[in-house]
């Protein structure tokens, strides 16, 4: 029995991404919320210590002029694009803050050191609070996943799916995949938000995270038939119950916000960020100590991802 260790102190949502010329590179949440942030290595542990790169920082004002929220890297269609959640300001209306989602791309080889452009914002056709974009591809075409409050529907966000014709662009309406309906889901906020893909065995799986972002924080698990129509809603099941939660016997909490990368050796790894107390003042979002965590991600007899313990490498 292995109890983990971060791997990387003060960073949330974190998100790292295997790319074909050997490096692993990684974003994440600073605590501060004023910029993208990029490190790369050649290995895991390698990343704990590389050398970081605030590649985009914030205007000054403007719509995308504050908490800059959980960024992405990808590679499509032959360009660099992270993906990420900014607000014009800290003010909360109707019980949210004010996030759209926005891109930023680089086509040059190394993203730490290349020329990165605003592409502006991506309009879902919803005018609300969303976040936590992610994109990936199948059978030759891009699709784009993230969380959005609907005002006709209780709760702070969904999880939605559309095609994308760019990266910078959706192409089709938004599909609804999810929304908090579990009691686990609705502890503190009604979320489903910080979604992640993974495709493997025949099937697409989407984890995401539900809950307020303290204790009560876990992850979910949506997955349908690689062969079936991805935005029919009917195509997807969802787990009645959390794949991941606090480990409170190991004074692991709230995991969640993951994304999924590969060993040195190709198996597969979860990533996420934790916590290592409850004892928080004020509201989680201001407290900087959610740390990335990685560890492998097991598969049963039937295909299907076996999460474990959020404090236990075994």
């Amino acid at each position: 029995m292995t109890v983990l260790t971060p791997l990387i102190e003060q960073r949330a949502d974190p998100f790292i991404y295997k790319h074909s010329d050997g490096y692993y590179y990684f974003t994440a949440s600073v605590p501060a919320y004023d910029g993208i942030e990029l490190r790369r290595a050649k290995t895991i542990e390698g990343l704990k210590n590389a050398e970081t790169v605030m590649v985009w920082h914030k205007p000054d004002i403007g719509p995308y002029s504050d908490l800059i929220w959980a960024p992405e890297i990808h590679f499509n269609l032959g360009a660099w694009y992270v993906y990420f959640a900014a607000a014009p300001s800290r003010e909360i209306k109707d019980n949210l803050f004010q996030h759209r989602m926005y891109v930023i791309r680089s086509e040059d080889a190394n993203p730490l050191t290349g020329r990165w452009e605003f592409m502006g914002q991506i309009d879902t056709g919803i005018d609300t609070f969303c976040l936590d974009a992610t994109t990936f591809s199948h059978n030759g075409q891009l699709y784009y996943l993230w969380a959005q409050k609907a005002n006709d529907i209780p709760g702070n966000s969904n999880l939605y799916i559309a095609k994308m014709d760019q990266p910078w662009a959706i192409a089709s309406e938004p599909v609804l995949l999810t929304v908090p309906e579990f009691e686990w889901e609705c502890r503190g906020f009604m979320v489903n938000e910080g979604p992640a893909v993974l495709h493997k065995n025949g099937k697409f799986f989407i984890t995401y995270s539900a809950s307020a972002t303290d204790e009560n924080y876990a992850m979910g698990l949506l997955w349908a038939d690689e062969n079936s129509d991805l935005l029919d809603p009917a195509s997807w099941h969802k787990s009645k119950q959390p794949v991941l939660g606090s480990a409170p016997e190991y004074n692991i909490f709230g995991p969640g916000h993951n994304s999924f990368t590969v060993s040195e050796d190709g198996s597969d790894l979860l990533v996420y960020h934790a916590r290592t107390y409850t004892e928080i003042e004020g509201d989680p979002l201001w407290d900087p100590n959610r740390h990335t965590f990685v560890k492998p991600l097991r598969w049963d007899e039937n295909g299907m991802p076996v999460f474990g313990s959020a404090a236990l490498a075994d």
